[in-house]
């Protein structure tokens, strides 16, 4: 199973994650081809559950049918109460990363269940991911950080597509790559929420090496275009 976003020793340019939660559902197999052909890096999916998140979107189905339509890598960000519960699922399915949240789980348990799903996935051979809602702090994943492969920095507050960046929470990503720097660990950080053509500059400048665009791809008159300008950063 193909696990994207390594760096290694090499300088990794900035790499664009279009998410499919911006996408038209009734010609899916269409707007994939027309991302990966305008140049994007992996795909972005965005499984809600209504319960962790108000909004609700879909499940292992649709990730094994994304699986079946393309070989760029799927960054899949479950924001959903119980994570653990559905691990194995969407493993089967054919997810390239699973990025689940901390906050999903209260403070006396989060450590050994985070423990337990990363492991699990170290097992599967699925890419490992922390992800932080916008007012959670950043050092809440720095026990961690020598067993991930990414960092998820929310910020819009997650639930919906369309939403303008807060530029608040976008301050603790120079702060995560200080502390990735100063572990010497190998950690790539994506940045979703609010990503345009026109804050992109801002955003890799901050420290992002991916930037997940939804509505700015997906919503754009050319969305070839619009991946090449948000790279272009």
């Amino acid at each position: 199973m193909d696990v994207g976003f390594h760096r290694g020793d090499a300088v990794m340019s900035v790499q664009v994650a279009p998410s499919l939660l911006s996408a038209d559902f009734g010609r899916l197999e269409g707007e994939i081809a027309m991302v990966e052909a305008a140049g994007a890096d992996l795909l972005h999916l965005d499984v809600m559950d209504a319960h962790f998140v108000p909004n609700l979107t879909f499940g292992p189905l649709i990730v094994e049918a994304v699986t079946r339509l393309t070989t760029l890598p799927r960054d899949t960000h479950l924001m959903i109460t119980d994570p653990d519960r559905y691990l194995d699922p969407f493993v089967e399915a054919g997810v390239s990363t699973f990025t689940f949240h901390l906050e999903a789980f209260g403070e006396e348990e989060r450590e050994a269940r985070a423990d337990s799903i990363l492991e699990r996935l170290a097992t599967a051979g699925v890419g490992r991911g922390l992800a932080l809602n916008p007012e959670t702090p950043v050092e809440w994943v720095y026990p961690w950080l020598d067993r991930l492969e990414t960092v998820l920095i929310m910020t819009v507050h997650p639930g919906f597509g369309g939403q303008k960046l807060i530029a608040e929470s976008l301050a603790r990503v120079p702060l995560l790559r200080e502390e990735i720097d100063r572990q010497g660990v190998t950690v790539t950080i994506g940045v979703d929420g609010g990503v345009t053509t026109g804050n992109a500059a801002e955003v890799v400048a901050a420290g992002a090496d991916i930037l997940v665009a939804g509505s700015a791809v997906f919503g754009a008159d050319d969305p070839a275009a619009a991946i090449t300008a948000i790279r272009g950063a």
